[in-house]
């Protein structure tokens, strides 16, 4: 049986683990939470370096990808270094691939197709592929950069301005402590404060990080599609009671619950049996496909018209 555990500084509330095949072969899949703390993430991951077969990275992004360019966390590379025998992933190399593949599925369903549409993505810094993919599908994109991440309350529309604003923001932010950017620990289990409402209600899809989409959750959200990554049980369960039509994750649910690309593509490494950098981005792409990896769908709209 092969082996694949995600160490994850998110909160340990969201812990989980699961048995799956794969090929004929089983995987032994987990996710551990360390609240935040970093240290005990580094000190995890060296315990069970050279004992699981790959390990993910979660709750923090080791580099962000915009076009040519790579920007690496500081405290993301402390995480990383900590495994020298077993390949660790942050879901990086994968999110690129898969999540394209995402948008490019939705826009065959005419329902779930954001051609048209007011497309709500809360930070496509960290999601460049998923932004230009839902340009290229012809939606009229809000990048909520600015507002959830830093508080002031501007979105933008354009890819080249989302280009121009990252290559200036990123070496800099990439140096700070991670806490300052990004929800960790038990931060990721407080109640959304409404905020920046106009964004939530002009939007016909709101997609990107699950955590950035609760940040700001209003009471009401109806008739909304959410295209995001991982969600528990208690997220889906918001999501219906405060009125979403749709969601839909971009990796499977598996017993109940959706993880995370870090945890996807440390599977795929584990599959594959090579080294993470030496996999290319039609190598994912054709062991997606192998696999059988879809986006999973949950439509509360048609429960609604069957009422």
């Amino acid at each position: 049986m092969k082996h694949v555990v995600s160490v994850s500084i998110g909160s340990s509330t969201r812990n989980h683990r699961v048995t799956e095949r794969f090929f004929g072969e089983s995987f032994l899949i987990e996710r551990i939470g360390t609240d935040g703390k970093i240290d005990d993430a580094i000190a995890l991951i060296r315990d069970m370096d050279g004992k699981v077969d790959a390990f993910g990275m979660g709750g923090i992004d080791l580099y962000i990808v915009n076009g040519d360019h790579r920007y690496t966390f500081r405290d993301a590379r402390r995480i990383a270094s900590a495994a020298q025998k077993t390949p660790i992933v942050d879901g990086s190399g994968l999110k690129n691939t898969l999540e394209r593949h995402v948008v490019a599925q939705m826009a065959e369903d005419p329902k779930l197709s954001p051609k048209g549409k007011r497309v709500l993505i809360v930070s496509a810094m960290d999601r460049f592929g998923m932004a230009e993919a839902m340009v290229a599908a012809g939606a009229h994109c809000t990048f909520g950069d600015l507002p959830f991440a830093i508080d002031v309350p501007m979105g933008l529309h354009s890819l080249k301005t989302l280009g121009l604003l990252s290559r200036i923001a990123l070496p800099i932010v990439t140096q700070l402590p991670f806490t300052l950017v990004y929800p960790t620990g038990t931060a990721q289990e407080q109640e959304s404060v409404p905020r920046f409402q106009r964004f939530y209600e002009e939007a016909e899809i709101i997609a990107g990080d699950f955590h950035y989409i609760r940040k700001y959750l209003p009471a009401r959200i109806d008739g909304k599609t959410i295209l995001t990554n991982t969600t528990t049980s208690r997220d889906v369960a918001l999501l219906r009671e405060r009125g979403a039509a749709c969601l839909i994750t971009t990796t499977p649910q598996w017993e109940g619950r959706s993880f995370g690309t870090n945890v996807l593509e440390a599977l795929l490494v584990a599959s594959v049996g090579q080294r993470p950098e030496t996999i290319d981005p039609q190598t994912y792409e054709e062991w997606i496909l192998r696999l059988g990896i879809t986006p999973h769908v949950e439509r509360w709209d048609r429960e609604a018209a069957d009422a």
